[in-house]
């Protein structure tokens, strides 16, 4: 990690609107093959109708997934409203095995009812209704509802909790020959929507991590001479230095308590360590103590080990640390190169990035049988995070000479990428469920 020479020119968020950043455009480039079939009926909506589209939203949601074939409104000429209304062998006619119905309704004073109910055409429930809901929300919490059916449905149809209302954090880069480079700390809806700075600066910005409450992020600023670490809350960009010692300050990792940060610092030496930051009480607890390049701390679900970078063997490979015992172990063998690994919330793997015939591929890497399976194959590929329900892993690559986000399925049968039109995009985390 290199030390920068140069001052910064923080840069006001105020001057900055969300409105000025292009979403993460998802453009989906592998589906599986099997895909559950279903329809999005148009919600119906009277007077006052919304700006916003829930069943869009739905349809959208479910298609960018991979695991459902979400048939086109225009090929059907039914809008049932409710589970009465389905004429079901209109529907089996149309190949599909579900459908998704409601409606929006104002009700005054800004505020909005939105029903909806997921019907099976051939499920004996009482009127083939697995699921309904209503909510009343206002306009501004209407595609945060549109998120919330769609992890509804995909729970009840897959057995998997959805990620639709999770969130990505990321770096935007934009780069003029003729003005400095801004750095952009972004957080945006899973589906690239509502994309907006937290951070803003004229010097680089790394290593997002979200807290386990979705509250704040962790992140490594070099805003005065040195990579300094930042905490900084979400919802008001308000933010506090975490540390700020000599040499390298860097990777945040949340504790799964929030409590403690898993850190790398060299403090003066030639090559960093692994600490853990309590926060409340500012303490250091140093976790590694040798001279190899010890990086990239993450913690397990239960918070009783760590994985990390370290090329203590002459290469980077992934190590596993216990914290009570500190007893240490090596967890990657295939290839000279394992970095940036982190736990399923099973425990029972690992995602991580990994060198293989001279190119940089995701990989997922059972612990129990040791078998790596590539999930990319070949590229420049970086920064693997994985989703909550541990189905999805998104990461950076170079697609077309622009860097990008992709996403990329935990079994490889599911791509897609998400380009963002003003500028490069790297470096992403994906937060824990939002509730």
């Amino acid at each position: 990690m290199r030390k920068l020479l140069l001052s910064i020119a923080a840069l006001t968020l105020a001057a900055f609107t969300p409105n000025a950043y292009a979403v993460l455009n998802i453009e989906l480039t592998q589906g599986i093959a099997a895909a559950i079939p279903i329809a999005v009926v148009p919600f119906s909506q009277g007077a006052n109708a919304s700006s916003t589209d829930v069943a869009a939203v739905i349809h959208n949601d479910l298609a960018n997934s991979g695991q459902f074939n979400v048939a086109d409104n225009g090929s059907f000429n039914q809008y049932p409203q409710s589970a009465d209304q389905v004429n079901t062998s209109y529907w089996q006619g149309k190949n599909v095995d579900d459908i998704v119905i409601g409606n929006v309704q104002s009700i005054g004073g800004g505020q909005y009812k939105v029903t909806f109910s997921l019907i099976s055409l051939f499920n004996q429930a009482p009127n083939n209704v697995l699921l309904t809901q209503q909510y009343t929300v206002s306009q501004n919490e209407l595609r945060r509802v549109g998120h919330h059916i769609s992890d509804l449905v995909y729970q009840q149809l897959t057995g998997i909790p959805g990620i639709f209302s999770t969130r990505l954090a990321y770096i935007l880069v934009q780069r003029n020959p003729d003005q400095t480079a801004k750095y952009m700390l972004m957080v945006a809806d899973e589906d690239g929507y509502n994309a907006r700075p937290i951070l803003i600066s004229s010097q680089p910005i790394m290593s997002p991590s979200w807290s386990p409450d979705g509250k704040q992020i962790a992140y490594v600023s070099f805003e005065s001479y040195l990579p300094q670490i930042y905490v900084s809350n979400v919802a008001t960009g308000q933010r506090r230095l975490i540390t700020s010692f000599s040499g390298i300050n860097g990777a945040p990792e949340w504790s799964p308590d929030g409590k403690q940060l898993a850190v790398a610092l060299s403090r003066g030496s030639a090559n960093p360590n692994i600490y853990t930051l309590n926060l409340a009480s500012g303490s250091l607890q140093q976790v590694t103590n040798d001279w190899s390049i010890n990086t990239e701390p993450t913690w397990s679900p239960d918070g009783q080990t760590i994985l990390f970078t370290s090329d203590r063997g002459g290469s980077p490979q992934v190590y596993e640390i216990n914290m009570a015992t500190k007893a240490t172990q090596r967890v990657t063998f295939n290839g000279n190169y394992n970095a940036s690994a982190s736990f399923t919330p099973d425990a029972q793997n690992i995602v991580l990035l990994s060198r293989q015939n001279n190119a940089y591929d995701i990989a997922f890497l059972n612990l129990q049988s040791g078998n790596l399976q590539l999930l990319t194959h070949g590229g420049n590929n970086q920064s693997p995070s994985i989703a909550p329900n541990g189905k999805m892993v998104v990461y950076a690559t170079k697609a077309s000479g622009k860097n990008v986000l992709a996403m990329v399925s935990t079994d490889g049968k599911v791509n897609m990428q998400l380009p963002d039109q003003l500028g490069d995009v790297q470096e992403p985390a994906w937060s824990p469920f939002i509730s």
